[in-house]
């Protein structure tokens, strides 16, 4: 039997370390895999230090502890010198450009993950599977904050997890939608605002979305 898709947090976008404590809360439980801190545009130095002050939330925790912004700073160098697990870009920020990759991966070498997201076509995810990326992340929201639809983000995922090794992760816009991106193979389930804005409180929503997984395992 395969084992269960795992959960994989996304933050809003911050700016200060005052996420930690709700952070926390939600990884406490110790079923998040991993967390992707959503960075503000800010300066190389304030960004290191907010990843030093934010990712022990989670590691501590056993959450493997990923970092992206849209800012200009070299996000290398801040999950590096923050002490974070990995780095996150997207596409549609480098036009899907595998020399960015092949470049992170040299720098970050082994030690740390490199993830992908914003992916346009399926032309797009598997020219970054090549390069080298440690996982690729479908139906994340986009930079205007709209969603592709839900069946899209299934068919994607389906298609990647199927044919392709490199892991997948699914975004999940609700909790009623976890159980069908589950579904599809896809090695991680990420949750943005439904568990943040969760009206039971974080660690509620991971763990009803944890259960769900593992109730959606046990049915196959």
């Amino acid at each position: 039997m395969s084992a269960p898709a795992r959960l994989y947090l996304i933050t809003p976008v911050l700016e200060d370390a005052s996420f930690a404590p709700k952070l926390a809360e939600a990884c406490k439980g110790g079923t998040v895999a991993a967390v992707l801190l959503r960075l503000a545009a800010a300066d190389e130095r304030s960004l290191t230090n907010l990843v030093k002050a934010l990712a022990p939330s989670a590691q501590e925790h056993g959450a493997a502890v990923i970092v992206t912004t849209d800012g200009e700073a070299d996000i290398a160098n801040v999950a590096v010198r923050g002490g974070a697990d990995g780095a996150h870009i997207s596409a549609q920020a480098s036009g899907a450009d595998p020399a960015q990759i092949r470049e992170l991966r040299e720098r970050l070498k082994a030690e740390r993950a490199i993830g992908v997201g914003g992916i346009r076509t399926k032309d797009d995810a598997m020219t970054l599977g090549e390069a080298g990326v440690d996982y690729l992340l479908f139906g994340e929201p986009r930079r205007d904050g709209s969603l592709p639809s839900l069946e899209s983000v299934i068919e994607r995922a389906a298609w990647w997890a199927e044919i392709f090794e490199t892991p997948c992760v699914a975004y999940a816009p609700s909790l009623e939608a976890v159980e069908a991106l589950s579904l599809t193979q896809s090695e991680f389930v990420a949750l943005g605002d439904a568990v943040w804005n969760h009206p039971q409180g974080v660690a509620a929503a991971v763990k009803a979305a944890a259960e769900i997984l593992e109730r959606t395992e046990l049915s196959r």
